[in-house]
């Protein structure tokens, strides 16, 4: 696996689109947010970029779209997530498409937060033609059957009539569900074996079924997975603080990245990565923080 400190690499204009999950990004976590800005202006400089992807898990909790739609002008201008939509509705306005896609934390973000960069939600799982082949896109806890427990929460929870019932709650009810929430999931998964929070073989096997390939996140376990002789599962990596008590920490993230060596105009200003020349890799993700 490649690793960089800046997605300019030496072939900047191959690079079309970029995927990526599990930021879970926070104000209490400063150096992931810096991370994302960091990435952000790496995409903005890659001149045939045509989409970013986010699969899940954006933000470490979202309480509904309203945590910023409803602040007033002055408390947006020093918001952290300001700086976030500014440098997303430029890369928007260069022609990058910005596809976001809910995770288990992040599942009550809706379209009228991603309208103020001009980005739209997607559904999971979503297909995404590279080269001859067609992968299947999908955040990855839905895959995670062996937890019986934590699936019959997130059926709960991705109800809609669920949704509506949270949303028209106040800020305040949110935000102590939300860390009720929170504290029961760590000591569940505390007690829980590892595998069980891990795929289920049967689970990735039907939902690559129909597709070449599938690529997934949540897990926080990165790597590619041989699942039949033809069929590989690329899995995403979390974006991780790491040397935390040296002198210069480092955020680390597995991100993918969709490349064509076709330099017709026709091609670069276009998302038709149906050639011979596109692949799709993972590749190591560094931002030292300052």
């Amino acid at each position: 696996m490649q690793r960089f400190t800046h997605l300019i690499t030496t072939r900047p204009h191959q690079v079309r689109q970029v995927l990526i999950s599990d930021l879970h990004l926070s104000p209490q976590e400063p150096a992931l947010v810096q991370a994302f800005l960091a990435l952000l202006d790496d995409c903005l400089a890659l001149p045939a970029l045509k989409r970013l992807f986010i699969l899940g898990d954006w933000f470490e909790v979202w309480l509904g779209d309203d945590t910023y739609l409803s602040l007033s002008q002055d408390e947006q201008i020093t918001h952290w997530l300001t700086p976030l939509i500014a440098k997303l509705k430029q890369l928007r306005i260069n022609g990058c498409e910005i596809l976001v896609m809910h995770g288990n934390r992040d599942f009550l973000l809706g379209q009228p937060f991603c309208n103020l960069f001009g980005g739209e939600l997607i559904n999971e799982p979503y297909n995404l033609t590279v080269g001859q082949q067609n992968y299947r896109l999908e955040h990855g806890d839905a895959l995670c059957t062996d937890d019986k427990k934590y699936q019959f929460f997130r059926k709960i929870m991705r109800n809609r009539l669920t949704q509506w019932y949270l949303l028209n709650k106040s800020l305040e009810k949110r935000l102590a569900i939300a860390d009720n929430m929170r504290k029961r999931s760590q000591q569940n998964n505390a007690n829980k074996a590892a595998y069980i929070m891990d795929v289920n073989d049967k689970a990735v096997r039907q939902a690559i079924n129909n597709s070449d390939a599938l690529l997934h996140g949540h897990t926080h376990r990165p790597e590619i997975h041989q699942v039949t002789a033809d069929k590989k599962r690329y899995v995403l990596g979390d974006w991780r603080l790491l040397d935390k008590d040296k002198r210069q920490p480092k955020v680390s993230a597995v991100i993918g990245a969709v490349t064509d060596d076709e330099h017709s105009n026709d091609r670069v200003n276009s998302n038709d990565l149906s050639g011979d020349n596109t692949e799709f890799e993972l590749y190591e993700f560094e931002f030292l923080v300052r």
